[in-house]
């Protein structure tokens, strides 16, 4: 499994910062720091466990785990049941569901659009209202939607997991120097589950190049494709059911 980068961010995360019908003030984006698509606060750990311990994790009531989530006015319809679409694929094959938010719950995700935000998410549940940041002219995408949504769940990038140099040798001489601390390597619980090229979670081989070169070889085949999927793999679903202790039998995933 896939869990926390580590750094400093002085955006704050609060319930009174959004309105009623999910519109927010804007995010100061220079303000806040991201990890490719990871936005990462001054709490932040670095593994699996810390992560766990501290409360990451959305609570469980039963059989399920509801998530509270309110969507800006801002999409349009068709990008608001993209969106819907993205978190109903979660209910198909695992506990987690995602319950439209009430007035007295605290703790929720808000997923937002901003001229030049980006497409990004924090890792596992924060404290007060969260955002969720899909850009409508880039980010409102099926799969984006499940990977953002991922890691507001409390998973990280494929490539950056414990066992990794099995599998990939990262070439840091062509990664942007800025972004070379997405690729570093974290200490993970992979919940007993392999490495996974078909990981909704994995970083394509050229993303983040600095020259045209790739970023990411996989050491076993230099052919193997990765990081442009369209779904969810069965082992992104299997981590969720594990990590959540989900009882519901993983039904095969269909579209």
């Amino acid at each position: 499994m896939d869990f926390c980068l580590s750094a400093p961010a002085e955006m704050k995360n609060q319930t009174d910062e959004f309105t009623d019908d999910g519109s927010r003030p804007k995010v100061d984006l220079e303000n806040l720091v991201l990890h490719g698509d990871v936005a990462v606060t001054n709490t932040f750990f670095k593994n699996a466990d810390p992560c766990t311990a501290r409360g990451c994790k959305w609570p469980k009531s039963g059989r399920y785990v509801n998530v509270p989530y309110q969507i800006s006015s801002e999409f349009s319809q068709q990008e608001k049941n993209i969106i819907l679409r993205g978190m109903q694929s979660f209910h198909q094959t695992t506990c987690i569901r995602f319950v439209p938010k009430r007035s007295d719950q605290r703790d929720y995700i808000n997923f937002f659009s901003q001229r030049n935000g980006g497409c990004w998410s924090y890792i596992g549940r924060q404290r007060g209202g969260q955002y969720i940041s899909l850009e409508r002219r880039g980010c409102v995408h099926h799969s984006t939607v499940q990977h953002e949504i991922l890691h507001a769940l409390g998973f990280h990038h494929e490539q950056v997991r414990s066992d990794r140099d099995r599998y990939v040798r990262i070439l840091f001489n062509n990664i942007q120097q800025r972004q070379r601390g997405n690729f570093k390597k974290v200490q993970t619980n992979n919940l007993v589950t392999p490495y996974d090229f078909t990981s909704v979670m994995h970083y394509g081989k050229y993303d983040f190049s600095s020259n045209g070169r790739p970023t990411i070889e996989a050491k076993s085949n230099p052919n193997q494709k990765f990081g442009n999927v369209r779904q969810m793999s069965a082992n992104d679903i299997t981590r969720v059911n594990r990590l959540y202790e989900c009882s519901t039998s993983r039904r095969q995933y269909r579209y």
